[in-house]
């Protein structure tokens, strides 16, 4: 690889840590708004993109008003990276217009909603799609996606569990954040799991962000 493709992988990764220190800290009480620092920012501008609906967890889970400059931030963000139209139709190009269109939603910005919702036919491969797209697994948010995950938790604990025996400790926190967010008796043990889960963390401000809506989706039943 390159050393300056290795320098911008590099630079879009600390930027992403720090865009979600801010959304954690505005989560737990140490600040409101998560916004964009530095119009300039190529790496800024992705960042925000890439959390997404992750960007309104503090103002989500506690009913508080959506923040304008965070609105504000996201909707540039999505401007300045658009979805790519010779993309080719797939499950991951579904996903990726999921997230788009919800967090086009949340800046107050059109963004089409596909067709459907990822393909459910296979439980390993649905759970690793939903895993993806475990930014959608907040309060107040609802549709397609939504109403699959409803009609399949067995699916869901099923990837949870092989995510954990794979010691894939991420792809596992984002099924158990949708298993918190569906509030109802699930086929997994979430308290002791989500336990698991921090103690075995890569310590990342992301991972950290996630651990801590998923335990408020647990503890607060929120939906």
């Amino acid at each position: 690889m390159p050393v300056t493709d290795s320098s911008l992988r590099d630079e879009y990764a600390a930027a992403v840590e720090r865009v979600a220190g801010r959304a954690l800290d505005a989560l737990t009480g140490g600040g409101r708004a998560v916004a964009l620092t530095d119009p300039t920012s190529t790496a800024e501008l992705a960042a925000l993109r890439v959390l997404g609906p992750d960007l309104f967890a503090a103002q989500l889970l506690t009913g508080a008003p959506l923040e304008s400059v965070t609105t504000a931030s996201l909707a540039a963000a999505l401007l300045a990276f658009p979805p790519d139209p010779a993309e080719p139709v797939g499950q991951d190009a579904l996903v990726v217009a999921w997230l788009d269109h919800v967090s086009g939603f949340l800046a107050g910005r059109a963004a089409p909603q596909p067709a459907q919702p990822p393909d459910p036919e296979h439980w390993q491969r649905w759970s690793v799609r939903m895993a993806q797209l475990a930014p959608l697994a907040l309060p107040g948010l609802d549709g397609p996606v939504h109403r699959a995950v409803r009609h399949r938790p067995l699916a869901l604990a099923r990837g949870a569990t092989r995510a954990m025996l794979r010691r894939d400790h991420r792809t596992a926190l984002r099924l158990t954040r949708w298993l918190a967010w569906l509030g109802t008796p699930v086929p997994l043990e979430l308290p002791p799991l989500l336990d698991r889960l921090r103690l075995v963390g890569d310590g990342s401000r992301r991972t950290e962000l996630e651990l801590a809506i998923t335990g408020l989706l647990l503890t607060e039943g929120l939906r």
